[in-house]
């Protein structure tokens, strides 16, 4: 049987079944210009008839935007930054734009590369969450599209960066191990080229030093944000014989790592060690125990992103209060006797 190909209707098409010229039909549809109610209703009727779907590509280069706002993360899997997407999503689809996300893989090279492609793409704003580029890129790139980037302080004319109360919540959590009797505390630091790890870990000593005890530096291990780099920190401390009854870990992924390392040593969780993550994945209240965590609302991070890159489009100024990290006390944790 052969294949017959369907035309696309086109807009004279459609101005042709609606009574109107070309003219009136495209202001219509581009909102440039209001026509009367007879009008509108003749062109909707016959756009709804015919099934008419407009080419938002050429219709976006004729107004000089293509309703598209450019997403660099630095995973496609994860869960801690599709969080974030389905927020950036949701506050922008309103609005009648669309994501084209792309991954920059935590490298700097690849990630800028990435932004040139969006913009190459000419899409309205980029996001950035997180990543190893420099400031100066950013607020480079941000001369030729509008910028809004997580996980940085970065502010300018068409650039918004922002990043949450690290700190303040890894004091909390601390706070917590050392209410339940806890000093041998060890600490799985992130990444060192990310200011939240640098947050977290200040969070860590400076917690120490207000009660005053002595930090222990062979406590301190590196970490990744990895599950690898977690299970290798704790693999690291036990081979070293250090002693501690707790371990906080810079975000949960390191966590779980810790958490397979001891299980792999036989030592129990809460029972002969305590743990505490950082971000509350879904999956940290499925863990065995279920995880004590600080809970980064990512949904609402992006949804923050979204409403401030609307602003940014739109040339307005908006104020969005920024989301606030808690920490969720699961059974991780247990009291010293």
């Amino acid at each position: 049987m052969k294949n017959i190909d369907i035309a696309p209707v086109t807009l004279h098409q459609v101005a042709h079944a609606a009574g109107v010229s070309p003219a009136t039909a495209s202001r219509f549809m581009n909102g440039t210009a209001k026509v009367s109610d007879a009008k509108r209703r003749s062109i909707e009727e016959a756009i709804e008839r015919l099934n008419y779907k407009p080419n938002l590509v050429a219709q976006g280069l004729k107004m000089g935007s293509t309703r598209t706002i450019g997403v660099l993360t630095q995973s496609l899997v994860s869960g801690y930054f599709n969080d974030a997407m389905v927020g950036i999503e949701d506050a922008v689809k309103a609005a009648g734009y669309a994501l084209l996300i792309m991954s920059g893989h935590w490298h700097a090279l690849e990630e800028a590369e990435r932004v040139e492609l969006l913009i190459g793409r000419r899409v309205d704003g980029v996001v950035i969450l997180t990543g190893n580029m420099s400031d100066t890129q950013i607020l480079d790139f941000s001369q030729r599209v509008p910028i809004v980037a997580f996980g940085r302080k970065l502010e300018g004319e068409r650039v918004f960066g922002f990043v949450l109360d690290n700190y303040g919540a890894a004091c909390e959590a601390m706070e917590l191990l050392i209410e339940q009797g806890h000093r041998r505390i060890a600490f799985i630091r992130g990444s060192d080229d990310q200011e939240d790890a640098h947050a977290r870990l200040a969070g860590y000593r400076d917690t120490l030093a207000k009660h005053r005890i002595e930090p222990d530096p062979g406590l301190i291990v590196a970490g990744d944000f990895q599950e690898s780099g977690g299970l290798q920190a704790v693999n690291q401390l036990l081979t070293s014989g250090a002693r501690f009854s707790a371990i906080f870990a810079a975000n949960d992924l390191s966590a779980y790592g810790a958490r397979l390392a001891l299980y792999r040593r036989s030592i129990r969780v809460p029972e002969d060690v305590s743990i505490i993550g950082f971000d509350d994945l879904h999956s940290s209240m499925y863990t065995t125990p279920p995880l004590t965590t600080v809970r980064q609302p990512l949904y609402d991070v992006g949804s923050c992103i979204g409403t401030m890159m609307l602003g940014m489009i739109g040339h307005h100024e908006v104020k969005v209060p920024l989301p606030a990290l808690s920490l969720v006390v699961r059974e991780s944790v247990r009291r010293l006797t």
